[in-house]
């Protein structure tokens, strides 16, 4: 797998190692973690994750989601990053940047410091000219990392996600999107 890696102060954006898959799968399976999908992952379908999407995905672009490690700390406490969504809706495809981290790693602003490096990544070195980020409306803790990067939100935008089943309680969807210019960290 090949790709760029990004730093910032705290936090290393990296390729993804096979000493990850383990503590991947333990964190896809936190069910205060997944509470915000449908279900948590098994082992199986946490390494087919990495295998079958993200890996791809890093070799098709050259970036993806990345491994986040903290400098001098913690070898692994999740991903972040950038992926294409192509799934039928009214702003696809998109390039979406997300985050899934481990419970120790909440409340650092980990999440929104290596989201911002990802957004900085998306418009100055990969050329788009948006980036959007999606979740449940549930999900109150992703929607303040949208909101302090600046992203920013059109009801009209909201959408029922098709990869969620009909009368989930998590189908419907809030969309945050971000230009270049709406950049001011």
């Amino acid at each position: 797998m090949r790709g760029t890696e990004l730093s910032t102060q705290r936090l290393r954006l990296r390729t993804w190692r096979e000493g990850d898959l383990e503590p991947f799968a333990a964190l896809n399976a936190d069910p205060v973690v997944m509470a915000h999908f449908v279900d948590p992952l098994t082992r199986e379908l946490s390494d087919e994750f990495v295998l079958d999407r993200i890996r791809p995905h890093f070799d098709e672009h050259g970036y993806g989601l990345w491994a986040v490690e903290v400098v001098g700390g913690d070898p692994f406490i999740g991903f972040v990053g950038l992926t294409w969504q192509t799934f039928p809706a009214h702003f696809t495809p998109a390039l979406e940047v997300g985050w899934r981290l481990q419970r120790s790693a909440w409340g650092h602003g980990f999440a929104t410091e290596a989201a911002r490096a990802a957004i900085d990544f998306a418009f100055d070195t990969a050329g788009v000219d948006e980036v959007v980020s999606m979740t449940s409306p549930e999900n109150l803790e992703s929607i303040a990392v949208m909101q302090r990067l600046r992203m920013t939100r059109d009801p009209a935008d909201d959408f029922d996600h098709p990869r969620v089943p009909d009368h989930h309680r998590l189908r419907r969807h809030v969309l945050y999107r971000i230009i270049p210019a709406g950049r001011t960290w």
